[in-house]
């Protein structure tokens, strides 16, 4: 089982390694046959020399002079690059009151995003779309209960072969949000402030995840710098050590409760997203967490979604490739491009079947700005646009939902999202193995006095 373990080894995924840096602007085209080679070697030996090597060979080549990015890793410099925005004091604009309220629906919103996406993960849009009209439920309007499966749909859609993760349908949870990595990071946010306060370093969340969170529960880019942090490795090293994932969803997925503590503020938690980012990711890896925070902090006192899409983008560099595909969304918005041709032509520029495109920041934050858009501030429409439109179903779904729930508040969602659930999360950081969103909040409120 422990050889079997996912994105321990490099040499499994050096074509990925390939691909990121071919996206990075790498001059790296001609070593895609000896990647090829060393991939499919990969499943009958162990090739971690060879993937090693053509790493380093790849790391070395120039940067193509055709390639139009400008897209640093350090803070400076990503803040020179971006227009930045004025912070606000959201004591002017809500009440304690109103801001409890919309951090409850924020917290509801992950949850229930992560919770309606989790059965879907990893599956490709045929195999959603054909779940859920076979169950009722297309467009999507509601959690997938298992007990609406026709005779024959389990083994049309080769339900046997599905991971265990795969099985969280509405009816089997018992009850409560299980463990996802989506909602353990974002208490795992709050517990890094908890322990750490808002001065928190790189390092320090390093050592909070090897203290507080099991290795196996981190994915991709996460679980490789869980790796290089315990072989003795520091940031920014342990983001770029054999980590082909480094452009990867995992750090967007990180940033909410920088949002959540920082209501009017978006560059102070884009700031606390990039010292979070920077132990597992590089360049738009690293936006995507600043992306996030910073549209999560302008939700607390706005309620337009293009407002709340553009002080996201204000905290990352212009000529970044998130800032100007995100940006596309946003025009095609505005140009009154249809609900259904915006998904199609996210379809279009990135291919679910590839596992790099699938899992990649820029096309899963591409989803998440076209829900937000085109789902009108409707909660349930929202989360679910976000979830049958496939790629990683359970992060889209979390992370558009806190968005949307910070500017709709508690009092406003849909009683059937947190009543799956009963308002109770499940994880796998130490301390917080069982929460109430009552909890969260309360801590969050705590933590918000506490940072002033």
């Amino acid at each position: 089982m422990l050889k079997e373990q996912m994105w321990m080894k490099l040499a499994p995924d050096i074509l990925t390694e390939w691909r990121q840096m071919m996206d990075e602007g790498r001059d790296v085209a001609h070593f895609r046959e000896m990647c090829e080679r060393i991939a499919d070697l990969s499943q009958s030996a162990d090739c971690e020399e060879l993937a090693a090597k053509a790493a380093d060979l790849m790391d070395k080549a120039p940067m193509r002079e055709d390639h139009p990015y400008v897209e640093p890793s350090g803070y400076q410099e990503i803040v020179a690059l971006s227009p930045g925005c004025t912070p606000i004091n959201w004591r002017d604009f809500i009440s304690a009151e109103s801001l409890r309220d919309k951090l409850a629906g924020a917290w509801i919103g992950r949850i229930s995003g992560c919770l309606l996406g989790k059965p879907m993960e990893g599956l490709r849009t045929p195999t959603i779309r054909m779940i859920l009209q076979g169950t009722g439920n297309w467009p999507m309007d509601r959690y997938v209960d298992s007990r609406e499966f026709p005779p024959g749909l389990s083994e049309k859609v080769g339900m046997s072969r599905f991971e265990f993760w795969q099985k969280c349908w509405v009816d089997t949870i018992g009850g409560k949000a299980p463990v996802d990595d989506d909602t353990n990071y974002t208490v795992m946010g709050m517990k890094l402030i908890e322990e750490y306060g808002v001065d928190f370093t790189p390092d320090d969340v390093l050592e909070a995840w090897l203290n507080w969170m099991p290795m196996f529960s981190a994915c991709t880019a996460e679980r490789v710098a869980y790796r290089n942090a315990a072989q003795g490795l520091y940031p920014p090293e342990t983001a770029t050590r054999r980590n082909p994932y480094r452009e990867w969803i995992g750090a967007q997925i990180r940033g909410d409760f920088f949002g959540y503590l920082n209501p009017g503020d978006p560059r102070r938690a884009a700031e606390m997203a990039w010292r979070d980012a920077s132990i597992s990711h590089v360049k738009n890896g690293i936006y995507g967490e600043m992306f996030v925070a910073a549209m999560l902090a302008k939700a607390a006192v706005c309620s337009d979604m293009p407002s709340i899409i553009e002080a996201g983008l204000s905290q990352i560099p212009v000529r970044s490739r998130l800032a100007q595909e995100v940006g596309r969304a946003l025009t095609w918005y505005r140009d009154g491009v249809s609900e259904q041709e915006v998904f199609s032509r996210i379809h279009k520029r990135y291919d679910e079947f590839n596992q790099h495109d699938w899992c990649h920041v820029i096309s899963n934050a591409m989803i998440v700005t076209a829900s937000l858009l085109w789902g009108e501030k409707d909660f349930s429409k929202t989360v679910c646009l976000s979830v049958q439109a496939g790629f990683d179903t359970d992060c889209n779904g979390a992370t558009a939902e806190s968005v949307l729930g910070m500017v709709l508040g508690e009092k406003m969602i849909p009683s059937q999202w947190p009543s799956a659930f009963h308002k109770t999360l499940r994880t796998s950081i130490a301390g917080y193995h069982e929460v109430t969103v009552e909890q969260l909040v309360g801590k969050t409120m705590a933590l918000i006095d506490r940072s002033r």
